[in-house]
């Protein structure tokens, strides 16, 4: 190195970082045209640590305090070691701070469903998604497999490789865990807990530390949602007798307020009288065994009583599904049966 080369180069005294902003998890200090003064001083914030890098080799690390950068107190080479000792030798080295607060509110979520075993329901395809915190914890083994040396590197150039990793971990956290699906939403904390646990390890293999991990909402695909509500109301409902006049009386009440009028209400409670009896034989075998063939007097069904019926169209009249014009007409037909 020539002596002119040495002049037009500027030395660095003080080197230290001051954060600009949150989301910068790495930065270079700049070095182009410039070398750091044998006997200069590095400054570390106690949310920071630095990394010294010699022609691509890692040479030191420091933590938070004040230090003085001499020859003897880092192992790296300078441009002027065998020079005259009137010199004050600089060193020639990059170097890279990083901050090691907590990065919080990170969201994470399934682009796509994700298949788990579930042990109530067997496989399933379910979304999910939540919030995470990490911060850096080990520096070289953040800046090998990802920063790098780069002059800047921030929360949203980690986010991408993270998800990945976290959605990688999800299917082992959700499959592995012996809480069912109906049973996650009251149990999401310590959900929550395991999906930290399966994601930790990946995590640290970067040389992050996961401080946090939330389970914010699980969700079954449509179709499958739609299945799952049709179970929880047969559940519900229970007596098969009560649910086929339940169904009954709704088509009947949609009928009513179609166009039609009472003649689509006769349809659609036929059409419910109809689903019940059918309903009723198929589940006959499995309620009191092989099923025995009744006389075809027996298999015929009951007549409506027509006081009955015309009782319960006077509650839907009072009720308002039918109209007045309506109920008189079906009550004039119920009275020609009966004489």
């Amino acid at each position: 190195m020539s002596i002119l080369s040495f002049v037009s180069k500027q030395f660095i005294d003080i080197l230290q970082w001051t954060e600009d902003g949150p989301g910068v998890l790495a930065w270079r200090f700049p070095m182009q045209d410039m070398e750091i003064q044998n006997g200069g001083m590095l400054t570390v914030r106690e949310s920071q640590r630095a990394l010294f890098v010699d022609e691509g080799r890692l040479a030191d690390t420091f933590g938070p305090g004040l230090y003085k950068l001499t020859t003897e107190t880092i192992p790296i080479l300078t441009y002027l070691k065998n020079w005259d000792k009137g010199f004050r030798s600089p060193f020639k080295s990059d170097v890279y701070f990083f901050s090691t607060r907590e990065q919080t509110d990170q969201k994470w979520g399934t682009p796509q469903p994700i298949t788990v075993r579930d042990k109530e329901f067997g496989a399933l395809r379910i979304r999910a998604n939540g919030v995470y915190s990490y911060r850096v914890d080990n520096i070289v083994t953040f800046y090998s497999k990802l920063s790098g040396t780069t002059a800047k590197y921030t929360v949203d150039d980690a986010a991408g490789q993270l998800r990945a990793a976290i959605l990688t971990a999800l299917a082992t956290g959700l499959g592995g865990s012996d809480v069912a699906f109906l049973d996650m939403a009251a149990n999401q904390t310590v959900l929550s807990e395991h999906l930290k646990q399966a994601v930790a390890p990946v995590f640290a293999s970067y040389g992050l530390a996961l401080t946090n991990m939330f389970l914010q909402s699980l969700s079954l695909p449509e179709e499958v949602q739609e299945h799952l509500d049709r179970r929880s109301s047969m559940q519900i409902v229970g007596d098969m007798a009560k649910y086929t006049q339940f169904e009954a009386a709704e088509s009947l009440r949609d009928a009513a307020a179609a166009s039609g009028g009472v003649a689509g209400a006769g349809a659609g409670l036929g059409a419910g009288v109809a689903l019940g009896q059918t309903m009723a034989q198929a589940l006959q075998p499995a309620m009191t065994g092989p099923a025995v063939a009744a006389p075809p007097q027996a298999q015929a069904a009951p007549a409506a009583d027509p006081i009955a019926t015309l009782e319960k169209l006077g509650d839907l009249l009072k009720k308002g599904i039918l109209t007045q014009a309506e109920f008189d007409a079906k009550k004039a037909e119920l009275l020609q049966q009966i004489r």
